[in-house]
């Protein structure tokens, strides 16, 4: 037995577009549906499809400001385009077009619905894909991110008496839910993603780890570019497993970009499906009720990869290596070369690795030298 397991999905979340040339591409989480659906992953014995009930507008501002959102609300209304950068609306970031606020508000909902179902309806894993808008703050758009669903569905699982870790695995530092939970205990965030030297969001970094209660409950290891499978693996096993088995959280919430791989458009990270996998096995063999949620990935057949994969793991199902002919059909249409599901194991280049290894293991040092006596002291 496995538990029970829920996919949350809707058509309504391809329904609508940034735009032509922005890099991301609304249209990947159908994409993802069509390679779960090739695999026979979506009638599977004890797994549901369900689609996020509405939310009210008291559960946003429970993180977002009354002002911010009354104005997403008013240019998704528009027809004509419009721009308010104070609320880092209408740039080429982060464009306005009509119906904005409702899709991120379906979005934002599906992870709520996601955190309800594993805590109210005894789901071991619910696994929202369009979620993960780790870079909204309280009273600004940032990084394609208008809604920060994963700080309002922690915030209803605070509310609850829930104690939340929140582990980040998309190659960007997710600093909207840092800042949310800087200086509390009652939940622990831990993001491993490329380093904000010369990449946005151009923050997290092993010393940011927290204020008042919440020092040491704020945890990052940047990851130089060049940063392969091994390195990514060796991030997790040496500090994100550890903490989360020690802090031993009521429910455990992922985000679970695909931005990480070598052949994404954006990032420059070396990472494939091998430790990517990888992770999420160790993450399931916790057993902690579990909420997931999508994020990055600027390669559409990566994202729907690595979501397939994600949901395989979660149901316990082995899948063959080969992609199913009916998808594949489907994304030579596209123009994407695409035949396998999984990566081998990938090694950088020597050099490119050894100045990544080196910069991991000061991190990691760093972390076990302030992270860790407090997390053992409090909860060891």
């Amino acid at each position: 037995m496995h538990g029970k397991t829920a996919l949350i999905y809707s058509s309504d979340f391809g329904r609508y577009s940034y735009g032509t040339d922005h890099p991301f591409k609304v249209q990947r989480y159908q994409l993802a549906f069509e390679l779960m659906q090739a695999y026979g992953l979506v009638a599977l014995p004890g797994a549901d499809v369900v689609e996020s009930r509405p939310i009210e507008e008291d559960t946003l501002l429970t993180f977002h400001s009354p002002d911010y959102l009354a104005r997403l609300r008013e240019f998704s209304a528009s027809d004509v385009p419009r721009a308010d950068f104070r609320y880092g609306l209408g740039d080429v970031e982060n464009p306005v077009f009509r119906g904005l606020y409702d899709w991120a508000l379906r979005g934002t909902a599906g992870t709520v619905e996601a955190a309800r179902l594993v805590t109210e309806n005894g789901y071991a894993v619910a696994f929202n894909p369009a979620g993960g808008w780790h870079h909204a703050h309280r009273a600004k758009a940032s990084g394609f991110s208008y809604l920060n669903d994963a700080v309002i569905a922690i915030n209803w699982l605070i509310a609850r008496g829930k104690r939340v870790v929140y582990l980040d695995i998309d190659a960007h530092h997710g600093d909207g839910v840092q800042e949310a939970y800087y200086d509390t205990d009652r939940v622990l965030t831990i993001s491993i993603h490329e380093s904000g030297i010369y990449f946005f969001p151009g923050t997290g970094f092993e010393h940011e780890t927290g204020t008042a209660a919440g020092k040491g409950y704020s945890v990052n290891v940047p990851l130089l570019e060049h940063a392969d499978d091994a390195l990514f693996m060796k991030a997790f096993d040496e500090v994100a497993f550890p903490l989360i088995a020690v802090y031993n959280p009521d429910v455990l919430v992922t985000q679970l970009g695909a931005d990480t791989f070598r052949t994404d458009p954006l990032t420059r990270l070396e990472i494939t499906t091998h430790s990517y996998t990888y992770i999420l096995r160790k993450l399931k063999a916790l057993k902690i009720p579990w909420v997931a949620v999508g994020g990055g990935g600027y390669d559409n057949v990566n994202v729907a990869r690595a979501w397939t994969i994600a949901w395989a793991v979660m149901n316990g199902v082995e899948l063959p290596s080969r992609l199913p002919a009916s998808f594949v059909k489907i994304i030579e249409e596209m123009g994407f070369p695409n035949k396998m599901l999984f990566d081998a194991m990938h090694w950088a280049e020597e050099d490119d690795r050894n100045r990544a290894l080196d910069a991991v293991e000061k991190s990691i040092a760093a972390i076990r030298k302030t992270v860790f006596p407090l997390m053992l002291e409090r909860h060891g």
